[in-house]
């Protein structure tokens, strides 16, 4: 594919390169035969997924960092008909339905809101669903659908608040500009029940690390709803309606939703028997040094580096093992960015003889919560966090 190393005033001109191409038949819909290495505009080199549309997994190297590049924040993307540029002058937020006073949002209106920021792991609840055994349908991401991102923007209640919610209110509902392409599709709209939107932390973001969104990323301004899976999280945020009965759309009604049980999990193959919507975000491990399949040195020196977060509880312990799980050591924590953020964990290690060494890490956090040693499962395969290996060879 092309390399498009944009900017701001030039991205129309990629991107309506790449939507071209995809109609043009120049990309396959789904990569099946190991990872497609594309660059999209505003974008590094990414896996490729799906080009239509667009889903791109972060590369493992990309989460040695604390916080995520801009240029390597993963994308997903639900309909295909998604914005490629968008004229700040005429944008707006419209917010309406049960409130007092109608409002329309422009950027600068916006940014009249006290800005607030933190940092937060945005997460696709398919991350890690190609490893599922039975296999489920789906983007087969690996485990590059997260990022570690600082966000800024404005809160959503002082936004509610200006508008005034009037009483018997239920849900809040928010659209895109993202549209489907046939009237038969649905178009991507998620919701909140209100007093969940009214949470001070959940916020419209119009920054990425101290910068305006990618494109991709949802640009001008998206919704970030931290400890929730990005299913949530709106991009190119255009319209939020306070409904006075519940949202019944199909985005929340039948998609993205798991078995009511405790682990949103069943029995491999079988169907539930009621499910539930996808919420929070559940505690997660990753590996990211050494890699799988790195071969070291016998009596050298080596550090085992990785990641965990979870939901909106801080992690408070890592252990690590690198004999298959048959003894275990606390890993050193790295800097604590705020308990919506991942935390870094470092191993020293020194491995003795030559041989194939399997290296395990699980965190728990600061309610308790951990992770299963075996996989769990359901149909959509969402929630995956089951404590990976990652084999070496020491020569």
């Amino acid at each position: 594919m092309e390399d498009f190393s944009l900017t701001r005033r030039n991205l129309l001109k990629g991107a309506g390169a790449f939507v071209a191409l995809s109609a043009l038949g120049g990309l396959p819909d789904i990569v099946s035969a190991g990872p497609r290495m594309v660059r999209f505009p505003e974008k590094t080199d990414m896996i490729l997924l799906t080009n239509r549309p667009p889903q791109l997994e972060t590369p493992l190297p990309f989460f040695k960092e604390m916080i995520t590049p801009n240029e390597a924040v993963f994308v997903r993307w639900h309909i295909s008909q998604l914005p490629t540029a968008v004229n700040l002058a005429t944008w707006r937020i419209k917010v309406s339905g049960n409130v007092e006073n109608e409002l329309s949002l422009s950027m600068d209106d916006l940014k009249k809101f006290e800005k607030v920021g933190y940092t937060a792991v945005l997460q696709c609840s398919g991350n890690g669903r190609s490893f599922a055994e039975p296999r489920v349908l789906g983007g087969q991401w690996g485990n590059g659908a997260m990022a570690n991102v600082t966000w800024a923007g404005a809160r959503l209640k002082d936004i509610l608040n200006k508008a005034g919610i009037k009483a018997g209110s239920v849900d809040i509902s928010f659209n895109g500009l993202d549209k489907p392409p046939l009237p038969t599709v649905p178009d991507f709209v998620k919701s909140l029940a209100v007093d969940k939107a009214m949470e001070d932390d959940i916020i419209v973001a119009y920054e990425m690390n101290g910068k305006e969104l990618p494109m991709l990323n949802g640009f001008p301004a998206r919704l970030v709803v931290p400890g929730w899976y990005g299913t949530y999280w709106v991009k190119c945020l255009s319209d939020i309606t306070v409904l006075a009965a519940p949202f019944d759309g199909f985005w929340v009604k039948s998609a993205y939703r798991v078995p009511d049980t405790d682990c949103g999990c069943i029995e491999p193959g079988t169907a539930p028997k009621k499910t539930v919507p996808v919420t929070r975000m559940n505690t997660r491990t990753l590996i990211v040094n050494p890699m799988d399949g790195t071969t070291l040195k016998a009596k050298a020196d080596a550090e085992i580096m990785g990641l965990a977060f979870s939901s909106n509880h801080s992690i408070v312990d890592v252990i690590v093992s690198v004999d298959g799980g048959t003894t275990w050591k606390k890993a050193r924590l790295g800097k604590d960015m705020g308990r919506y953020s991942w935390i870094q964990f470092f191993f020293p290690w020194k491995p003795e003889k030559p041989g194939r060494y399997t290296i395990m890490a699980k965190a728990t956090n600061s309610v308790g919560e951990s992770q299963p040693f075996d996989a769990t499962w359901n149909p959509p395969g969402y929630y995956w966090n089951k404590v990976e290996k990652t084999v070496v060879t020491v020569k």
